[in-house]
């Protein structure tokens, strides 16, 4: 009996001594984070083993966990969350990756080149890349005059484009909103369903901008219907993370907040990449009704450089300068520096090789507009140039071209 009393007491002392260590003081606490975080990013030292599974090398990409997802954070201006996205990475060997877009006219540089350096990034790190070509949205929301016919050529014309351009179309896939929901309606408008009857129209409303209107506008039935199908459409597609500009963040939002409704831990990752400003004083974003508010992916090199010349640039500012804008976000990423042409009076020929060294010269006065706006379009000119041959040798491409420059762009 004594015998039996001393074992228990050993081990309510052990199940003591387990819950104290279980238990950290905030200081604790803060040291096992760091000494985590140095794990995480430790090379070959002591504890290399530890190191190596937490930061383990993905199989097809080759990389470890922290440069895939140092690599897919460079695309965010928000990512939410970034631990869930670090998880993503370290569970699923493929996660999938998902962007929306409405044909509704020409590709400014936007959607053309900074979409593929941030397609080309996922696909790098190991996603699958779904792009959802949002036809029915496109007439629901009434552009190219709500002519599906014209919306799907559209629709076609920038599958083009971005072929022309370099993204890496062995790991995207193309879907084609029309002819998906109506394969699958038993699956899809369900869905859709439910997330109208669990929010508020003036929840819907708030998710208005992600149609490029404002809650005060006078919607169409069908554009207050748009939002709840456009919040499907992520679970629908099985999309793990979420790859659309800021200005798509609202409905984004919507499907995490669904998923709070329904109960389900898995929430789509947001990664919203930043908005490119026009090219005029005051243009919050690039306007395809405006032809002089974006460069185009395939504008003549004679059109890039009126365009460049005519954009606002004001001298020693970077805030709201789309010049310095798309040195920073299309340029630099894409090129990997910035060649700054000018004569030896005014300083001579220099090559950037970061966006912060350059930012420094312009607002000491070291570098002037005029030098930096026939810089900016000639290298603009180097990145399109494989896109205008290809709508130049490529018949298909050509006379598709030429039909969408003949459309109307409606808003």
């Amino acid at each position: 009996g004594a015998r039996r009393r001393a074992s228990a007491r050993r081990k309510r002392a052990r199940a003591s001594r387990g819950r104290r260590r279980a238990i950290m003081a905030p200081g604790d606490a803060e040291d096992a984070a760091k000494a985590l975080e140095q794990v995480s990013i430790g090379g070959d030292g002591e504890g290399g083993g530890d190191a190596a599974k937490a930061n383990p090398v993905h199989e097809a990409s080759g990389m470890t966990l922290d440069a895939r997802l140092e690599l897919a954070l460079t695309i965010a201006e928000e990512c939410i969350q970034p631990d869930e996205l670090r998880k993503l990475l370290e569970k699923k060997p493929t996660p999938v990756c998902y962007d929306g877009f409405e044909p509704s006219g020409r590709m400014h540089i936007a959607q053309g080149v900074m979409k593929a350096l941030n397609v080309n990034k996922l696909t790098k790190i190991g996603c699958h890349f779904k792009f959802w070509v949002a036809d029915w949205f496109a007439l629901m929301n009434n552009k190219m005059g709500g002519d599906l016919k014209k919306i799907q050529k559209v629709g076609k014309y920038m599958v083009e484009v971005w072929k022309a351009i370099g993204m890496d179309l062995d790991h995207v896939e193309f879907v084609w909103s029309s002819e998906e929901i109506n394969k699958k309606a038993d699956e899809y408008w369900p869905l859709v369903l439910d997330i109208a009857r669990k929010n508020k129209l003036a929840r819907i409303l708030r998710c208005s901008q992600i149609m490029g209107r404002s809650e005060s506008d006078e919607l169409a039935a069908s554009q207050i219907f748009y939002p709840c199908m456009q919040c499907a459409d992520i679970f629908f597609l099985k999309a793990d993370i979420c790859q659309l500009g800021m200005d798509q963040r609202k409905v984004n939002m919507l499907a995490r907040e669904y998923c709070d409704d329904i109960k389900r831990k898995n929430k789509p990752i947001i990664l919203s990449h930043h908005m490119l400003m026009g090219l005029k004083q005051g243009q919050e974003k690039m306007s395809k009704s405006d032809p002089d508010s974006a460069i185009f992916m395939e504008d003549s090199e004679q059109e890039v450089n009126t365009k460049i010349k005519k954009a606002y640039c004001p001298e020693k500012e970077i805030t709201g300068n789309p010049c310095m804008e798309y040195i920073k976000y299309v340029i630099i990423p894409w090129s990997n520096k910035f060649e700054l042409k000018r004569k030896e009076e005014n300083g001579g020929d220099k090559t950037y090789e970061t966006y912060d060294e350059l930012e420094a010269d312009y607002v000491s006065g070291a570098v002037h507009p005029g030098d930096l706006k026939p810089s900016l379009a000639a290298m603009l000119n180097e990145i399109l140039q494989p896109v205008r041959d290809h709508f130049k040798n490529n018949a298909e491409a050509k006379a598709l071209l030429a039909q969408i420059k003949q459309y109307k762009v409606t808003k």
